[in-house]
């Protein structure tokens, strides 16, 4: 059905204006004001809500296959669209990892069938798989995921040829974890020597700034040798920022992002929130995420994801040791970027700019991440008046917490279109049949 949404504030391209958005298809038809309606038409009245562009996150954790009591790729996606989120890419270490084209192309398979939002899926690297690597193409497949010595099993790569190889040859966009294994022992070995247990205060001093920028600059310079096209995921130090040009993301072959949590949280809220928040790279110190929030204005940072990776609550329950690191966040990401701009530590633009735009145009991604005519209809109808009070029962995620329990959030999603049929309405997730899509790539 033809759907026709009157009296939006249009967030879009660094403008805020009224208009009205028709939507025929999957697309969207018409941007103008006093667009009149058609007999056929459903016509949803924003009465003044913000609409804005999707968000593109391009780096969740669902968890399928192998994990699934975690999460999956129905339970995640459902969640994502719940929080405005209708893209995203997703991460290869599941089990089996996903690091040969044919397994990569059965999470492609199983994202056709369950996923509510647009999918794409990254290949990992190993330290022998250039071969499947060189095969990616960069229309289908968004990118080669490298954790570079902060991982376990065949998705660790920390030889200096291979990461040279991969740097050198892969056909697709290279994105990094970038944290120093052998400095993170050394830390855990000297802290160890003060006092015999490690706890969840420890986690930023043993995953520190040396290990993270020991890292990421050793994935630039290779960037830099080979003229390859890098990404470097969740900067959490301020150190790191100066491996980074500023300016627009346009024409860098180099780029940075930043993640919700890593802006949100601060070292003082271990003490309250202890493995829940417990992540890698780890959460540091507020003088940390004071430097990220100004790069997203300089420039320096280019892109906000989540970094979405689900436990089970019983899996957080533990010593800090045997905690698993990450935790859920796709429903709330975009909320918790509203109270920034409440707070006025950023703008609306900006918020649309880091999530929508800057994804698009890095991933080059065909036709998504701005409200355009001809444009397929990936939209979010946000009330920046009406509060979300966040509680582990109100929770989409299969494992059914949040870090964010307790906070009431000071805007609400309202309307999530994907591909425009609408997947969420009246804090409600309906996408029988699935309207997503894979994503395609310029």
């Amino acid at each position: 059905m033809p759907t026709l949404i009157k009296n939006a504030t249009v967030v879009n391209d660094g403008n805020v204006f009224e208009a009205d958005i028709r939507i025929s298809g999957q697309r969207i038809e018409q941007i103008s004001g006093g667009i009149e309606a058609r007999p056929n038409d459903k016509i949803i009245d924003a009465n003044g809500c913000h609409l804005i562009p999707g968000m593109i996150d391009d780096q969740v954790h669902f968890r399928e296959p192998g994990l699934t009591h975690k999460g999956s790729i129905a339970t995640e996606s459902r969640a994502a669209v719940a929080g405005g989120i209708t893209s995203y890419m997703e991460m290869p270490n599941v089990t089996p990892s996903t690091t040969t084209i044919e397994a990569l192309e059965q999470k492609f398979a199983l994202a056709a069938q369950k996923s509510a939002a647009n999918y794409s899926f990254y290949l990992g690297a190993t330290e022998d798989n250039l071969e499947q690597i060189q095969r990616l193409d960069r229309k289908r497949h968004c990118g080669v995921k490298v954790f570079m010595g902060a991982s376990t099993g065949d998705l660790l790569v920390e030889h200096p040829q291979a990461l040279d190889a991969i740097f050198r040859d892969s056909p697709a966009l290279i994105v990094t974890h970038c944290e120093n294994g052998a400095i993170i022992e050394q830390n855990k070995q000297r802290l160890l020597q003060k006092h015999r247990i490690l706890t969840i205060d420890d986690h930023p001093l043993l995953r520190d700034e040396e290990a993270c920028f020991a890292s990421s600059s050793y994935a630039v310079g290779l960037a830099q040798k080979h003229q390859a096209q890098l990404h470097v995921l969740h900067i959490t130090t301020a150190k790191e920022l100066e491996l980074f040009e500023p300016g627009s993301i346009q024409h860098k072959s180099i780029t940075a992002e930043a993640c919700v949590h890593h802006l949100w949280f601060h070292q003082q809220d271990y003490t309250r929130l202890g493995n829940l928040i417990k992540c890698n790279p780890a959460i540091k110190y507020q003088r940390d995420r004071d430097a990220i929030m100004q790069a997203l204005h300089t420039g320096q940072i280019d892109i906000i994801a989540t970094d979405h990776a689900p436990h089970t609550w019983e899996e957080k329950q533990v010593a800090y040791d045997q905690a698993p690191a990450g935790l859920p966040l796709v429903q709330h990401a975009l909320l918790s970027l509203f109270d920034h701009v409440k707070s006025g530590r950023m703008s609306l633009t900006q918020v649309v700019e880091k999530t929508s735009h800057n994804p698009a145009i890095r991933y080059h991604i065909q036709e998504r991440g701005f409200i355009r005519e001809g444009y397929f209809a990936d939209l979010v109808l946000v009330d920046m008046k009406a509060p979300s009070l966040v509680r582990h029962d109100n929770c989409l995620y299969h494992c059914g917490w949040s870090p964010f329990a307790g906070h009431e959030f000071s805007s609400q999603i309202k309307n999530t279109w994907v591909n425009g049929n609408l997947v969420f309405a009246n804090q409600h997730v309906s996408h029988n049949p699935p309207s997503a899509m894979r994503l395609e790539f310029v």
